[in-house]
């Protein structure tokens, strides 16, 4: 007989719903009207078809087994929702914007998302029209299943070092795959361990004796019958990570695999077939424009990283109370009429605010900043399709520092979060402790969040130069020549600020920032060219040179969202300006170090900066319940009993508990091989009376 909680028994008053309904009540904006905004209607009931699809399907509906499960029992049901994922595209002709919404929505990575995420796209791009007849076409029908096989064991980060070769044979027209050594194996391959029998290989391009570095190619891996590994092929999974336990990350290994002329990825650069000369791509460039994309991507799912773990944290923030305020006690009324006393709900405390706040304004923050990286992708996009491809340096030193920043963000709010909600953060009922694990991954792959960083620094210190030497008119600069020059023309500005009131001026603040960078910048410059200092010697300011910059693009995109001409003037807007003060002054109080260094701030301004910080969580504290809402989570994705839209965390949270395996009967299993025989062998000795215990 399974264990249960007492029905009868309720928590302690006011109960999570009532409270959440008091916030809700307390806003001065509708949630559901900034949703919109922020999503747009047709989204909106694209998602609540497809959810409502989910929560009724026998397979994908019911997600509680991801608590109690082991990592065998969880992939193999990773396999079944993979499975019936392809059928439900077909049953509903599902777009791929469709799908988005369902694999968002189920929220677990699985066993075929490297070969719709990785392997198809790469076909898509750089596949010819006859490669994708042969491997794209029965890719989308899921006739071949692939992965994307780029990092080794010994490189990762280093692309240009990786070991694995293809080697071209001109006498058979064909190219040798070879690992030459153990660090060359393929790690961490999504998809690999166990479900692909293809891979979209990164090897090192040698041909004529000449190695061309690395350069894609599909390699079958398995037999398409059997599913046994074809000869020459040492390949399997690598066993248990930290999170994304439900992905068959794989290593493989090559034992010089022969595959046709045609399994190089020959959209942009070739071998003869006949001679084996090499035939260069048209532009160097080209490929960045997708990686570009991709980065563009991972800034909106920062926001929703941050914003689910936001949603979470307040919503039980304002349902869990802790300890009476003497200050300013919280009263109920009895049913009798009578007020008594109770405990505070914790989000009333300007430390779980100042500690809260600042992760739902960095998540909105991302949100604009990352609709303006897919602007201008697509603006990218048309001019180099009419052979201009001077906007595309600018972007892709953004888009990397963009991707190093947010990602960091995101991990870091995630845990912030869950140390919010006290103990029962640590449970995995909260939705969090596998969402972070989960999350942790990002700071990685697409680039590692530091060495990602020097490409943007690269860019600035190149631009810098550029703009002192005044090789930039002021008409063609773009984002970052702009601030530069303003920089350069007065590089000992000052703050103008007075009192704490002046940094609800977004401009104040937008100046602060572009000061900041372009100081960074310069101070970079001279160490480098006159001081003579080593790039090696410089990678701790060139990482917080990426930083602020970065930082300075998501103020800006931020402030031009919610104050720009074309914000529409609502009590949405309102409220989103005060948030975009709030994630200026968050972050301006975070990195004050630089301000200070700078000149540009002084040290009494920075205690006005302080006091403008506790202002806005005051201002923005009956409007926060509300603006996690607007994110529009479901419970079917949040998973969790802390931050479910009902309140109800404390019931949820044991009937959880309820389902545990070891509570499914009231004496456990293993009691009586590894318990019983200490107690029972005990009693000889002595014996419980009346009045204790009585020994013989």
């Amino acid at each position: 007989m399974a264990v249960r909680f007492p029905r009868h028994l309720k928590p302690i008053e006011p109960q999570g719903p009532v409270l959440l309904e008091q916030e809700r009540k307390a806003a001065s904006f509708d949630p559901k009207a900034l949703m919109t905004t922020l999503y747009g209607e047709d989204y909106l009931k694209k998602r609540d078809a497809i959810l409502k699809i989910l929560e009724n399907d026998p397979v994908l509906g019911d997600k509680s087994h991801r608590y109690y499960t082991g990592r065998e029992v969880r992939f193999k049901k990773a396999l079944a929702a993979a499975k019936r994922f392809v059928e439900l595209i077909k049953e509903h002709n599902w777009t791929k914007e469709d799908f988005g919404i369902a694999d968002f929505l189920f929220d677990e990575s699985g066993p075929l998302r490297l070969h719709r995420s990785m392997f198809m796209p790469t076909l898509e791009n750089q596949a010819t029209e006859e490669q994708q007849k042969i491997y794209l076409e029965a890719a989308r029908r899921y006739e071949i299943i692939g992965c994307y096989a780029q990092t080794e064991l010994g490189h990762g980060s280093n692309v240009r070092g990786l070991e694995t070769t293809a080697t071209y044979d001109p006498t058979t027209q064909e190219f040798v795959i070879h690992s030459p050594t153990l660090t060359s194996s393929k790690w961490w391959i999504g998809g690999l361990g166990v479900a692909a029998n293809h891979a979209m290989v990164m090897a090192r391009l040698i041909s004529n004796g000449k190695d061309y570095g690395p350069h894609p190619f599909i390699v079958q891996i398995r037999d398409l019958k059997t599913h046994e590994p074809l000869p020459g092929v040492t390949v399997g999974d690598i066993g248990p990570k930290f999170g994304f336990n439900t992905v068959d990350n794989g290593f493989i290994l090559f034992d010089n695999i022969r595959v046709p002329h045609i399994a190089m990825m020959a959209r942009y650069s070739k071998i003869d077939k006949a001679t084996g000369d090499y035939i260069k791509p048209p532009n160097s460039k080209l490929a960045y424009g997708t990686m570009v994309f991709v980065r563009a991507n991972i800034v909106l799912e920062s926001r929703y990283v941050l914003a689910r773990a936001a949603t979470v944290a307040i919503r039980y923030s304002a349902v869990r109370s802790q300890f009476v305020d003497d200050a300013s006690p919280k009263k109920i009324q009895n049913a009798d009429g009578s007020s008594k006393i109770v405990e505070t709900p914790v989000l009333d405390y300007v430390m779980q605010q100042y500690r809260l706040f600042p992760v739902i304004a960095q998540a909105y923050a991302c949100h604009f900043t990352a609709l303006e990286m897919h602007r201008m992708y697509h603006e990218n996009q048309a001019k180099m399709a009419q052979g201009d491809f001077s906007y595309l340096a600018d972007l892709h030193a953004s888009s990397s520092g963009l991707k190093s920043l947010t990602t960091t963000l995101g991990s870091a709010g995630v845990e912030d979060c869950r140390r919010a909600c006290g103990g029962h953060g640590y449970s995995l009922f909260s939705g969090l402790g596998q969402f972070y694990q989960d999350n942790l991954p990002k700071v990685t792959w697409e680039g590692d969040n530091y060495i990602l960083t020097q490409q943007t620094t690269r860019y600035l210190l190149k631009t810098f130069r550029t703009v002192a030497a005044g090789r930039v008119a002021e008409k063609d600069a773009n984002f970052s020549a702009s601030y530069m020059m303003e920089y350069l023309s007065n590089p000992k500005a000052l703050c103008p600020i007075t009192q704490a009131s002046d940094l609800s001026n977004p401009e104040i603040l937008l100046a602060a920032f572009k000061h900041r960078a372009a100081f960074l910048v310069a101070k970079a410059v001279h160490n480098i060219d006159v001081e003579q200092k080593t790039w090696n010697d410089m990678l701790v300011d060139v990482y917080r040179i990426s930083r602020a910059h970065c930082q300075l693009m998501m103020v800006s995109n931020f402030v031009k969202a919610v104050f720009g001409p074309s914000a529409q003037q609502s009590n949405e807007t309102r409220v989103l300006q005060k948030v975009a003060v709030l994630f200026g002054v968050s972050t301006l109080e975070q990195e004050m170090a630089d301000f200070l260094t700078s000149g540009y701030i002084s040290p009494e301004q920075s205690l006005l900066v302080k006091e403008r910080s506790i202002q806005l969580l005051k201002e923005i504290r009956p409007e926060v319940v509300s603006l996690v809402d607007a994110f529009g989570f479901p419970d079917y994705l949040l998973q969790s009993s802390l931050g479910a839209q009902d309140g109800n965390a404390y019931v949820r949270m044991t009937r959880a508990a309820e389902l545990e395996p070891l509570n499914q009967s009231k004496v456990a299993d293993g009691y009586e091989e590894y318990i019983k025989p200490f107690v029972h062998g005990g009693q000889q000795k002595w014996k419980i009376g009346k009045d204790g215990i009585a020994r013989l």
